[in-house]
């Protein structure tokens, strides 16, 4: 099989931008001098091949445009050291030759991004989105040579999927044309809310990694809500499938199997007791079992893996498992701009993709499909500028119809016993809750990186404020999106950082033997040389404390010299006033943290109503000077 890709300007893959009317005038002479440079229509991209595949992934409910700020910091260990995706900055330009100062380089990297937001404005929204997608579907010849597909993570991450427990995204989804898709936050909605949802979504939910429990297959009441919603939840009793594994799609008039993949460790990283009938794994061996079965009975021209692994995992299952042509990731929020040709234990390859994060992207593969195989496949990661594209008008008139939803007391925003609604959000609508400004931003706010990024220093010194701690931790949650120096901070803003369904807080004593042993198995958790073993999320955020850490070193002795912000050496034997949120296990009775983040930028906004960030707790990073996964970070390294 030969295989080929491609990667093109990114203003030659926007072409029908180029017509004129769709360009504003602030980019017109931009546009035009690029499209004369390349020759090419913007945006324009035939199809080539017989099957056009297209793939979102990580969205987070961000239905409007967003700023998003690509990580200065992720770091490759071991084997992965060097390699896509642990690339950032110059080094991931260089890797894929793309310009520097250029729009791709905006869309890839964090390099200059204040100045590159002000001049290519947003990424993502979903009514722009819906028209390329339009486009992309039309110039393949029809919907009838077309697939859509999302890697999960698309109905949570804002208020108003919060709010609606996901139906917004449901319905948003819908409106999109996503066919098949698989899951990792979808499932921190209660089961029984999942199903429901599911069974609103039209098109197919698969996954071949989760099973239900034994123990729950001899239960009445799980099969009473397994009832409920048609049979969803319990695929097939024998296997123990919870959803359907796999499907089958005639597309361009050859028969594509996709097999769809879950976060295997959402049962450790989320809460269990959303979930306490399905458990959930990477399950290789099952994965091979199931591509043979595929092969005998469906006798497909080609498979392709709907994953939401994370970037490493599916390298690693891509050169462990035979007979995948393509696998499309997410979950590691990696945009990467070329696929990854990746060997398959007998000799074939297979190319491994992932799409961003927050709309920011749609991957889009072309693939050349013959009786019994792939001829060749090219493939083009899509950057989604808002000032390029017209909103489209069903998708905008839906988010504007949301933002018109009352809050009523039938919302609910906490698993805590004693949560009560906030009056401040009663009889408001979502659209004037979240437009409220709280403060200006007396620097760009930012989540994504290995560590500590400016929105969660925020949020540690809200909680550090609330509480009084002298230890503050946040999770490294990789969803959140950006705010440039001096712009309103909105409420909006706050709840991109922080809307899930465990967002109650707490406050303990905690020894420093405790802390360092959180710091430490969280660190286990992103730089384990094994991917198997990785959570793919970032490192813990914490306030209040510096320290020293250095990947490369095994579990426990990872991270050294913390030290309170007075100076103080944590003391293993001491105990510490530590809060924090985001809890895994039973919910805390605190606050939640967006009502905490909201009252502390009010309350401590200065005169010119700008919230300081006094100190940055950058840890100091040890034997990574030459790692190209680190980029302009502010923080020391040794």
């Amino acid at each position: 099989m030969s295989n080929h890709f491609t990667r093109r300007s990114l203003l030659k893959l926007i072409g029908f931008a180029a017509t004129g009317s769709l360009v504003p005038a602030s980019l017109k002479s931009f546009v035009e001098q690029a499209s004369a440079a390349d020759g090419d229509a913007l945006y324009d991209l035939p199809l080539q091949g017989n099957c056009r595949v297209m793939h979102t992934t990580d969205i987070h409910a961000q239905l409007r445009p967003v700023f998003y700020r690509e990580p200065n910091v992720n770091l490759g260990v071991g084997e992965a050291e060097g390699k896509l995706p642990h690339l950032v900055g110059r080094s991931l330009l260089e890797k894929t030759q793309i310009p520097v100062d250029s729009p791709e380089s905006y869309a890839f990297t964090n390099l200059d991004f204040e100045a590159n937001a002000k001049r290519y404005g947003r990424t993502g929204g979903l009514a722009n989105l819906k028209t390329l997608m339009d486009q992309l579907r039309a110039q393949a010849g029809g919907i009838e040579n077309t697939l859509t597909m999302d890697g999960g993570d698309l109905w949570q991450g804002s208020a108003t999927a919060l709010w609606t427990r996901g139906v917004d995204m449901v319905d948003a989804s819908n409106i999109l044309g996503v066919q098949l898709m698989t899951g990792h936050w979808e499932f921190t909605y209660h089961q029984e809310e999942l199903l429901k949802n599911l069974s609103r979504f039209k098109g197919e939910f698969l996954s071949q990694n989760v099973r239900v429990k034994e123990d729950s297959l001899f239960e009445d009441a799980y099969f009473e809500l397994v009832e409920a919603y048609g049979g969803l939840g319990l695929y097939d009793e024998d296997i123990g499938y919870a959803f359907k594994p796999f499907t089958t799609k005639v597309i361009g008039g050859r028969k594509l199997a996709v097999i769809g993949q879950a976060f295997p460790r959402t049962a450790n990283a989320n809460p269990q007791g959303f979930i306490p009938d399905w458990s959930f794994g990477i399950r290789e061996e099952e994965m091979i079992e199931l591509i043979e079965q595929i092969r005998q009975d469906e006798s497909p021209d080609a498979i392709i893996l709907l994953s939401h692994n994370g970037m490493d995992v599916d390298l690693k299952l891509a050169s462990r498992v035979d007979g995948i042509d393509a696998i499309f990731g997410g979950h590691t929020h990696d945009g990467i701009p070329v696929p990854v040709e990746v060997k398959t234990p007998n000799g074939g390859t297979c190319l491994v993709t992932n799409a961003g994060t927050n709309g920011k992207f749609v991957g889009v593969m072309d693939m050349d499909i013959g009786e019994g195989g792939v001829r060749g496949m090219q493939y083009h990661l899509l950057p989604i500028f808002d000032d390029l594209l017209e909103a489209d008008s069903e998708m905008d008139a839906f988010i504007n119809n949301i933002r018109q939803t009352i809050y009523e007391d039938s919302v609910v925003e906490s698993r805590a016993e004693n949560h009560r609604v906030s009056a401040i959000r009663m009889g408001k609508t979502y659209g004037e809750i979240l437009d409220e400004k709280l403060a200006r931003s007396d620097r760009t706010l930012f989540r994504r990186g290995n560590f500590m990024g400016t929105w969660d220093q925020l949020i540690c010194d809200a909680l550090k404020h609330e509480y009084q701690a002298q230890v503050t931790l946040s999770p490294g949650f990789r969803w959140g999106t950006s705010v440039l120096k001096g712009e309103w901070i909105t409420m909006e803003d706050v709840m991109t950082q922080t809307a899930c369904t465990y967002g109650e807080t707490y406050v303990q004593d905690m020894t420093g033997e405790a802390l360092m042993t959180i710091l430490e198995s969280v660190a286990d958790n992103l730089f384990d040389p094994d991917p198997y073993f990785q959570s793919g999320g970032d490192m813990v955020r914490v306030g209040g404390m510096d320290y020293t850490i250095d990947p490369s070193k095994p579990l426990l002795s990872r991270i050294t010299d913390a030290k309170l912000d007075s100076g103080e050496v944590i003391d293993p034997a001491k105990t510490y006033r530590v809060a924090g949120w985001a809890v895994v296990g039973d919910a805390p009775d605190g606050r939640l943290i967006w009502d905490i983040a909201r009252d502390y930028l009010l309350d401590q906004r200065d005169g010119e109503d700008v919230i300081r960030i006094q100190k940055m707790n950058h840890p100091t990073l040890v034997g990574v000077k030459t790692n190209p996964g680190v980029a302009d970070y502010e923080g020391k390294l040794i």
